[in-house]
Order: structure tokens, then C-alpha cells, then sequence
């Protein structure tokens, strides 16, 4: 069946079928007309009968135009796909206009019009020379000609309905328009492009893509607000200069002269700045030689100041350790004569008391070694590298025999032991060191000699409690080989 032939429907009344060509696709805007009529011969043309098929394909708008109340001019739009008979229940869009004032089966009076909403088209425009102007030679016009093409579609058909008339709608002149509207909106861009992309003119060839960009800026909304097309794509096929024009002459020479001196301007930049670095840096490496030398001076004055003061806390606890030990010989004398004398009063001999005064020397000179000790570990603290390693074992340093005696059944706790000796003093030489328990108080630990003094006065015997390190209890004085020789003749306790 031939396009848009009419045929009978079911009850026999001849019907329209109403729909675009198909068989054609680059028309942006299609009037329909019954087939065989021509354009303005006669009035069916505007006229559509009850029943008729309507087909609106994917990508259209069928436009509905008809007069209103009063004359004024009304529109309805179908967007596609759409198929079916033109009735007031299958197109509720149009019952204004069809219905039973049009006497059922009667043609109402309306045009039809379709718009291609998926083809996109094409004009090419073209821009004659023209003058432009470089900022740096002003008075100097170049003659510079564009050319290229502009692809459009129609997104806003009710837009496009508003600002065009579809009456006698001519693709031909509407492209003409389009041409001239772009090829006068380029011309005009064009102008003052110069200023807007700061670059030479004599150049604006190598340039086309930030062109585009300020045209498809100056051309969209105008397209759109005037005609009601929408641009899609902007091609600048060319750029053309008349290099023959004395204002190009001029200009290229003026933009070669700079571009050398550019050159010139970037090589000096680039051997100052070469120059200026290798200043900065021996700056830096002097700054960074002096202040080595600064950090190994103060390095060596404080390495040098803590040898001292080892040196002096050495001789402190020398001094320490030889007032304590006359201190302990003049009080095991001093109650020696007490002992010999009966207690200087008839008081009698009085251990815990001699014990308490060798024990109150002692402390003295515990106390000074404490003293120094905590000066001497602070000095550690603040000195990296200067404490002295721990002894074997974990156990701290500890003066005479190593470890602490086990108390004695039913006694108050041992007395601390004896602090080390400082570091860098000559040490002692090792000799054998006991403990003695006197009413029920630990004291010592004090050598051989000392023993053998306090056993000639009296103040221990063979019946003391002593200890020493390896001894895994307390004895008695007389148990000890090596001790017992010191009470021989002596003799035993009062009882």
C-alpha cells in the first residue's frame, strides 16, 4: 500500500492515514496532506475525518494545530511511538476538537505537522576576509578568512513550534538563515579574539581548538534562543591569513624579532638562575661545616667535663671509704677501753651500744657515698654513655660480700649494704667479709682485721652469730675455721 492512502474503515467511511514518510529521513519539519492532494489546492488538506489512523514514529512529534475559541490559535503535541485510530477515547489529547460537534463521522479541521527530533543537519558556513587585528600592531589590519560547519537537532520542539512558523515550513531558506546567522556571530567573535587569547596573531592558525571553544561559547545560546535549534558540534575547517597583506609582512616580522628575543631572554634566565643555585649552595655548605665543627667542640667540652667530675667523685669516695674505716677502728678502740674499764661507771660492757657507734660511723659514710652516688648518677642521666654497666648476675653493686645475709629468726631487717665505690677509684682488694649479729641487729660486714680487733676487746666471741657469702646460715663465731683463732684464750660471755 502506497504512503497515506486513504482506505475504508469498518463501517465502510473512507479514512486518512496519517504519519511522516519513512522511506526519507533528512527532513527536520513534514506537513502531511491526504495523497493526491496538493499543497494550497484544497481545504482537505486541513481537514481530518473521524476514525482516521494516526502513526507517529520513534524519534517525532506530531503537531496538532487548530483554532480555538475566539479564533485563537491552539497545539497539541504527540510524541512517538504512537499508532492508533483518532477517537475521542483513544486520543483524550484532542477531544476538544473531536467529538460529536463534528457530527461523528465528519472531518474536523486541524493541521498536522511532524518534527524530525532524531535527525541531526548539517550547514556549512563560510567567513570572506576579513580585518583583524594584532594588540601589538593596532593600526596594522590582517585579512584572515574561516571557514567550516555547524551540525544541529531540535531538542525543544515546543521552542522550536514558538519561534518558527510551520506554515509552508522551507528547510532550504531555513538553512540560509542558519548560515548567515553563524557566519555574522563568527565574524563578530572573531574581533576581539585576539584580546581574549593573548597570543599572536600570525599564529591563529596553530590555535583552532581554543577557537572552537569561544565560538561554541558565542553561537550555542543564540542558535537556541532565536531559532530554537540546538548546535551539537562546531567544525573550523580552516583558518586562512593573506599572508600577502602588508599587515601580515609587518606582523610576522614583529613576532619573529620577539620570539628570538624570547630565546635570548630564557637562556640568560636559565644561566642566572644556574648561578644563583650554586651560590645557595656553598652558602649551604659552609653553614653546614660550621656548624660540625660547633657540635664537636661542645661534644668534646662535655666529654672532657665528665671525665672531670668522674675523676673528683673518685677521690670523694676514696676519702669516703678511709674516714669510715678510721672511724670504725677509733670506736671498736674507744670500746675496747670501755670494756677494760667495766663500762666507765660500772655499767658494764654494753655490746649494742659498741655496735650502735660503729654502725652510726658507718652510716655517716654511707650517707656521703649516697650522696655522691646520686650526684654521680644524675651526672649519668644527663650524660649519655657514662653509666656503668650492671654487675654479673642483675644484682646491684654492693659493698663487702655479694647478696644480703638471711635475717635471723625473730630480727628486724638487715641494714642496707655499703654503697660501691665510685667509678675510676683504686678498688679494694678482695678479702674475706663477715657479718655479725648482735641482739638481734645485723652489722658489717667488716674483714679479718676488724674481727680481730673486736674479739681482742671483748666485743664478739666464739659465740657470735656471723655470716658471710657461701655460708647458706648463720654460725656461731667458734664454728668458722678461720675464725676460730681469733677467740683462742678469750674468755667466754658473762653469763
Amino acid at each position: 500500500m502506497a504512503f497515506g492512502k486513504n482506505k475504508p474503515n469498518k463501517g465502510g467511511v473512507w479514512a486518512d492515514m496519517i504519519m511522516s514518510p519513512e522511506q526519507n529521513r533528512d527532513w527536520l519539519i513534514y506537513k502531511w496532506r491526504p495523497e493526491g492532494e496538493e499543497a494550497g489546492k484544497t481545504n482537505r488538506e486541513n481537514s481530518i475525518r473521524y476514525s482516521s489512523n494516526l502513526t507517529v514514529r520513534d524519534g517525532e512529534v506530531a503537531v496538532f494545530q487548530y483554532a480555538g475559541k475566539g479564533g485563537s490559535g491552539n497545539q497539541d503535541y504527540i510524541e512517538g511511538y504512537y499508532s492508533n485510530t483518532i477517537k475521542t477515547a483513544n486520543l483524550p489529547i484532542l477531544a476538544s476538537i473531536v467529538g460529536a460537534a463534528f457530527g461523528g463521522g465528519s472531518p474536523f479541521a486541524a493541521q498536522v505537522y511532524f518534527i524530525n527530533m532524531a535527525g541531526v543537519n548539517q550547514v556549512q558556513f563560510g567567513v570572506p576576509y576579513f580585518n583583524m587585528f594584532d594588540p601589538r600592531l593596532p593600526d596594522h589590519p590582517v585579512e584572515v578568512a574561516v571557514r567550516g560547519t555547524i551540525t544541529f537537532r531540535i531538542i525543544d520542539y515546543k521552542n522550536f513550534v514558538r519561534l518558527q512558523s510551520l506554515v509552508d515550513f522551507d528547510m532550504e531558506k531555513f538553512s540560509n538563515q542558519i548560515k548567515n546567522a553563524v557566519t555574522d556571530n563568527v565574524k563578530n567573535s572573531m574581533m576581539d579574539i585576539m584580546v581574549k587569547l593573548a597570543r599572536p596573531l600570525a599564529q591563529i592558525e596553530t590555535y583552532r581548538r581554543e577557537i572552537k571553544t569561544i565560538l561554541e561559547g558565542d553561537l550555542t545560546p543564540n542558535l537556541l534562543n532565536i531559532y530554537g535549534i540546538t548546535m551539537v558540534d562546531l567544525n573550523i575547517a580552516a583558518i586562512e591569513i593573506n599572508k600577502e597583506c602588508e599587515g601580515y609582512q609587518k606582523l610576522a616580522k614583529l613576532t619573529q624579532v620577539q620570539a628570538e628575543t624570547q630565546i635570548d631572554l630564557g637562556a640568560q634566565g636559565m644561566r642566572d638562575q644556574y648561578a644563583i643555585n650554586m651560590q645557595s649552595n656553598a652558602a649551604l655548605a659552609a653553614a653546614n661545616v660550621e656548624n660540625q665543627a660547633e657540635a664537636m667542640r661542645i661534644n668534646r667540652e662535655e666529654t672532657q667535663y665528665a671525665q672531670r667530675m668522674q675523676t673528683d667523685l673518685g677521690g670523694m669516695e676514696l676519702h669516703r671509704l678511709r674516714a669510715q674505716e678510721e672511724m670504725v677502728k677509733a670506736t671498736a678502740a674507744g670500746m675496747g677501753n670501755m670494756g677494760a674499764g667495766g663500762g666507765g661507771g660500772g655499767g658494764g660492757f654494753n655490746p649494742g651500744a659498741m655496735v650502735a657507734g660503729m654502725a652510726m660511723g658507718g652510716t655517716v659514710g654511707q650517707g656521703m657515698a649516697g650522696m655522691m652516688g646520686n650526684v654521680f648518677n644524675q651526672m649519668n642521666q644527663n650524660m649519655p654513655g657514662m653509666t656503668p654497666p650492671p654487675m654479673p648476675g642483675g644484682l646491684p653493686p654492693q659493698g663487702g660480700p655479694q647478696g644480703a645475709p638471711p635475717p635471723m629468726p625473730g630480727s628486724a631487717p638487715a641494714a642496707p649494704p655499703a654503697p660501691p665505690p665510685a667509678p675510676g677509684a683504686p678498688a679494694a682488694p678482695a678479702a674475706v667479709q663477715y657479718a655479725v649479729a648482735v641482739e638481734g641487729q645485723t652489722y658489717g660486714p667488716f674483714d679479718m682485721n676488724t674481727l680481730g680487733q673486736m674479739a681482742g676487746a671483748g666485743q664478739i666471741n666464739a659465740q657470735s652469730m656471723v655470716w658471710r657469702e657461701g655460708m647458706s646460715e648463720w654460725q656461731q663465731a667458734g664454728t668458722v675455721p678461720e675464725l676460730a683463732q681469733l677467740f683462742a684464750g678469750t674468755p667466754p660471755p658473762a653469763q
